[in-house]
């Protein structure tokens, strides 16, 4: 590309023009040559009717734009997918990233206890992995390209990193400025392949998950009954997904923002349409 200074080549331009224009000229250069060329990738559309189907896929509703699977599923080819990644917890059950898979490929790469056993996640009985130091961040984020290129070549246009609050739960292995830096490096290459990236809950996050982070758009879970969607409004304006799980915080949810935002209700487990447990609502429509 031929650039063009404004100044006409002469004697006569002023020395400190000239020093100017060719500063400017390698800022420039500097500038585009430090920036890697990123493939596209395409955003979910903002309030946009979403389906969480993490305890299993099923036919959604005609109305719904965006469904979210675990990243073992297969998509739904006419809607906008988000590839559910277990990121920062082992996965509940799956040949590749089960708790018992992590013990035997990489068990120094869990956290432990004091008296040697791994530490849990009581609620969903996950091992929460060790990002406590620069070398263990590399060698989790090298074990999970494979699945985020995997995302990719399934077609998801999304992925969804969980467990962003892990550190509530290590045992003091490691703290949240270590869960940023690792996620700056797994969204850094999840953007190198072309899927946007969400953040999933952790409001604590404040700007620094879109401004520092990179994270595309928000995933939260009763963000109304923990008085901190105005957060994510503040950090992603409408782009953001609400998922509540009482009534209450539906109800107030869709009163507050149901025109402008996403917001479902769904049954604690996500289980499956057919399940006698299954609960999917949407806001009704606004006037």
């Amino acid at each position: 590309m031929l650039l063009r200074l404004r100044y006409p080549a002469s004697d006569r331009l002023p020395r400190m023009k000239t020093a100017a224009a060719v500063a400017a000229l390698l800022l420039l250069v500097t500038s585009c040559s430090d920036e890697p060329d990123l493939p596209p990738r395409e955003m979910p559309p903002a309030g946009g009717q979403l389906d969480y189907q993490l305890g299993g896929a099923y036919q959604p509703d005609v109305p719904v734009k965006i469904v979210v699977r675990d990243r073992s599923k297969i998509i739904d080819g006419r809607r906008y997918n988000i590839c559910y990644l277990n990121a920062l917890q082992t996965q509940p059950v799956s040949a590749d990233g089960g708790l018992d898979w992590w013990r035997k490929n990489h068990d120094d790469l869990l956290v432990k206890k004091p008296g040697g056993e791994v530490a849990i996640d009581p609620e969903w009985q996950e091992g929460i992995l060790d990002i406590s130091t620069g070398d263990k961040r590399n060698r989790i984020l090298e074990i999970q390209k494979k699945w985020i290129k995997d995302c990719k070549t399934s077609m998801f246009k999304g992925v969804e990193p969980d467990n962003l609050d892990s550190y509530t739960r290590a045992e003091g292995a490691f703290d949240l400025n270590a869960t940023k830096e690792f996620m700056k490096a797994f969204v850094k290459y999840a953007h190198e392949q072309g899927l946007a990236v969400a953040q999933k809950n952790t409001a604590e996050l404040g700007s620094a998950g879109k401004k520092e982070i990179g994270f595309d758009f928000a995933i939260t879970e009763d963000c109304q009954a923990r008085d901190e969607c105005g957060t994510y409004a503040e950090a992603f304006g409408n782009d953001f997904f609400q998922i509540e799980y009482t009534d209450e915080g539906f109800k107030k949810s869709c009163a507050d923002r149901g025109g402008r935002v996403s917001v479902i209700r769904r049954d604690r487990n996500v289980v499956p349409y057919g399940h006698e447990d299954y609960v999917y609502e949407v806001c009704p429509p606004t006037v």
